[in-house]
Formats: C-alpha cells, structure tokens, sequence
C-alpha cells in the first residue's frame, strides 16, 4: 500500500510522534511529523516516505540467524576457503595504495578491512536485496529493537538529501546495512569518505570508498593504531582454565611468564593487556586476544563471528592455520536451548533462549562449571549438561 496520502494527511495534522507496533502505515506517519518537526522539508520527507512498506521477509531473516548457533570450528572452515583467502589477497594487492592510505591515516591493517569485505558481502559480490528504507521502518515498527533502528531512517533522510540515498532503490541486507562492508546510514553519515575523490561517497560502487569508510568508522569505535587484536597461542601443561575469557585480562608479560606462547611469531609487547580465549573450550584453540579484538564486537555482537573475523584477518596477513586440537563435542541447538534452561532456573541471566552460545550463557557455564568441579572453560557439553 502506497502511503503518500496517509503522510500527507499526517503532516496537515498534530499526530503523536511513531510509537512502535500497531497500526503500519500509522507508525510510517508519525515518523513523517518527527521529522517534519526536526526542521526537514515537508516535501521531502512526503517523497522520501512515500513507498514504503512493511516487509515480512525482514523479520524472517530477523529471527532466523542460526547460522551464529555453530561453534567456531564448523564455523570458520564454512566461511574461510582457499579461494575466499586468494581473492583476499589479490584485492590486497590491487587495491595497495588504498589500504596504504588506510594504514597510514586510520591504523587499520589491511587484513582486518579485507576479512569484513569478504564475510559481509563476499568482496563485494553480494551486498543484498533487500530495499533498505522498508527493511529499516519494519524493523523499527517491530517492538524487539526499535531505538537500534528508528535513528537509522533519520540518517537515511538525511542521505536522501545529500542526494546519497535513493528510498525506492537503494537496497542492501535485511538489517539495513549498505555496500561492500554493510554500513548503517548513520554510520555512513559519520564516516562515510570519498576514496575515489569523485565528490560522493558510494559504498555500493566504489572499493575504495567502502574500504576508507569502515576504517573510519573502525578508527571511531577505539581501533588503536599498530596494534594487533588475535593470535593463536600455545598453553602450559597445568594452566589454569579459568583464567581464560573476555572478563581475565592481564599484560602479555604476565601471560609469558606463566608459560603462554605464540604458536607463530610472537607475543605482542608486554605491557599490553590481553585475554586468553578458548573458543571451543579447553581441548581446542588457543588464542590471545589484544584490546583492538574487543572493537570487533562494535561491529557485530556474535562471539562466533567476531573469534572467526579476528582470525581469518590474521590470516590474511600471513598467520598459519590454526591447530583445531581434538575438543569435546559441543550441543546441538536443541540442547543449548536446554542448558539455557536450566542456567536460567539457577539464577543466571544467559539472556534470550535462543541456542547461540553468548556472552551471558558463556560466564553462566564458567559459574557452574566451577561449581561442579569441571574444568572452567566456558565450553558447553553434554557432561555439563547432564550434571545440572
């Protein structure tokens, strides 16, 4: 249903500023008077609101990512191949003087700008169909999250007067986010740069403004320049397990004096603060995470994603493959929905029960874990699982 007479009714009338859920076209008009309030052209805002629809595939996709429920093993060798790899590479080289300006001005190295170009769209290849206004208003409309998402369509607007956002055609992923490394408007508002120099910033289009835009945006969530975010790591006979984990962090020097060591190279300067990560518990990978790790969960709140991003970055600038070890089997989703379950019956905030192994459900098992006398790692199993 086209709304452009309903938002032309709304704003000839005093009607309450979008309260999420209810009636669609309705929230769609009080998004219109918000904006009309905040100063922006009447007839812009009936333009730029004029198509938009609520879009059903949008929540599907909002409610079905269970691809983030696999553990890191499964889930780094499904998104890193050799080919993935050699195409990162051969854009390395192609783009050289881009990443160089990159490194030179942001401190992002190029590997961590080529990992989030090749998951999010696949070097570019695939950046979504979905029309980004109605992903954005039916996502705000939808009551889970709406203060992520309502900014989102002002910062739109504000691109659709730049002349840098089209509402009938510009389309990108089902949360909104747009071109090669899946920026959210306001984001692209904040740090979106002409890489090219032909005086418009085209995340779509244009490599260069894509790859400039996110180490921008990088550089503004804490990215700290020269440093590294992970390394893969060799442990101790007798190292205590619960001393891992994001919540554990001490200088490097502390961790190589209790026998921690770098699997390739070496550990980064001493006085750094890291944490020692075992993402399949203590049976598989061992890796040290650096302060620069921890912005990656600023640009997507998945463990999984941000452990298997972290890692093929390294990858990419040369870090072998990791050692899988031999770790215990994990659970299946249905038995992770279990344990949360039962984590929450006793006292544990793990969040949603959802079958994805978060930050809540992770310190929730360590808790028991140490409870029951197991070795803390924070790694789910089927022992666990059936001592609770």
């Amino acid at each position: 249903m086209r709304l452009l007479p309903l938002i032309a009714a709304c704003l000839s009338a005093n009607t309450a500023f979008a309260a999420c859920g209810g009636s669609f076209s309705g929230f769609v008009d009080g998004l219109a008077t918000e904006a009309v309030a905040a100063g922006h052209d009447r007839a812009t805002v009936q333009r730029f609101f004029a198509g938009a629809r609520q879009d059903g595939a949008v929540l599907k996709a909002d409610r079905a990512q269970g691809v983030f429920q696999k553990p890191f093993i499964e889930f780094s060798r499904r998104l890193i191949s050799q080919d993935r790899l050699q195409r990162g590479q051969q854009n390395a080289q192609r783009y050289d003087a881009v990443f160089d300006q990159i490194e030179r001005e942001y401190g992002v190295s190029r590997g961590v700008l080529l990992a989030f170009w090749a998951f999010e769209t696949d070097y570019g290849g695939f950046q979504g169909d979905f029309n980004t206004l109605n992903a954005l208003v039916t996502l705000a409309h939808d009551c889970r999250r709406p203060d992520l998402f309502r900014p989102q369509i002002f910062a739109a607007l504000e691109l659709y007067e730049q002349g840098d956002f089209d509402p009938a055609t510009t389309t990108g992923a089902w949360a909104g986010e747009i071109g090669m490394v899946q920026m959210l408007p306001r984001d692209i508002l904040e740090n979106g740069v002409d890489g090219d120099g032909d005086g418009r910033v085209r995340l779509k289009e244009s490599a260069p403004d894509a790859l400039l835009s996110g180490a921008k945006m990088l550089q503004s969530l804490g990215w700290r320049a020269g440093e590294p975010w992970l390394q893969e790591v060799v442990l101790p006979e007798g190292f205590d397990w619960a001393q891992t984990g994001l919540d554990e962090s001490k200088p490097v020097r502390d961790w190589a004096a209790l026998g921690v060591r770098a699997r390739s190279g070496q550990l980064a300067e001493g006085g750094l603060a890291a944490s020692v990560l075992l993402p399949q518990g203590h049976k598989g990978p061992a890796f040290i995470a650096y302060p620069n790790f921890r912005v990656y969960f600023e640009w997507n709140q998945s463990f999984v994603y941000v452990m298997t991003a972290a890692y093929f970055a390294t990858r990419l600038e040369g870090a072998p493959v990791y050692d899988p070890g031999n770790p215990d089997a994990g659970l299946a989703a249905a038995e992770m929905k279990q344990l949360q379950q039962k984590l929450a019956a006793r006292g544990h905030d793990v969040g949603k029960i959802d079958g994805i192994l978060g930050a809540g459900t992770r310190a929730a098992v360590r808790a028991e874990q140490a409870r029951l006398g197991l070795p803390v790692d924070a790694w789910p199993t089927a022992e666990l699982l059936r001592r609770l």
